[in-house]
């Protein structure tokens, strides 16, 4: 098949998965080409509320970008991780939090605002129980035909996949963390 029998999209959905680091890594990565690109971007956070790199960065970058990037950090942090829980948040706060994330992300997502939303750790949330597979599909075929959006997180649901165009996973082949070391800031977070 040669080149000019290939179409392009009007937009696409993006899912970065599986157990290993680098999905965030890859959405800012996806972020720094759009807003290169002059779109307009809306990156939504459903799990990290602590402090972590990607919220210094985006900080410091928004006065740059102004209203050409949005940025939403929803989420109570880990749910039902065990000793990396937030032991003071309950599970309906969680599912709270996470409800509201989903609105804003839903609310950029079929807006025609935004060329590029990324909804970091959303598949967390819909694994967790926080949100359901129905909102996850719903924000999937109800966006703006004219946004692009990128789903990041643990677990993507498989009988979904179907509704995406591009998904990659990233497959864990060795992380210090089962070696009992902890999160390295500036690699890790």
């Amino acid at each position: 098949m040669a080149f000019e029998d290939y179409k392009t999209k009007d937009s696409v959905v993006v899912v970065y998965t599986g157990d290993s680091k680098g999905k965030t890594s890859a959405s800012l990565g996806l972020m720094t080409r759009a807003l290169g690109n002059r779109w307009n971007v809306a990156f939504i956070q459903f799990i990290k509320y602590w402090g972590v790199g990607e919220h210094v960065f985006i900080r410091d970058i928004m006065p740059i970008y102004k209203d050409q990037l949005h940025f939403y950090k929803g989420g109570k942090g880990f749910y039902n991780a065990g000793d990396l829980s937030e032991q003071h948040v309950s599970e309906e706060q969680h599912k709270q939090a996470a409800e509201e994330t989903f609105t804003e992300a839903y609310t950029a997502a079929t807006s025609g605002r935004y060329e590029l939303v990324i909804c970091d750790e959303i598949n967390n949330a819909v694994h967790d129980g926080l949100l359901n597979e129905a909102q996850l599909q719903s924000l999937i075929t109800d966006r703006h035909p004219k946004t692009s959006l990128c789903l990041t997180g643990r677990n993507f649901p498989d009988n979904l996949i179907y509704l995406v165009d591009i998904a990659s996973e990233m497959k864990k082949i060795k992380h210090h963390f089962d070696d009992k070391f902890l999160a390295n800031k500036g690699i890790d977070f």
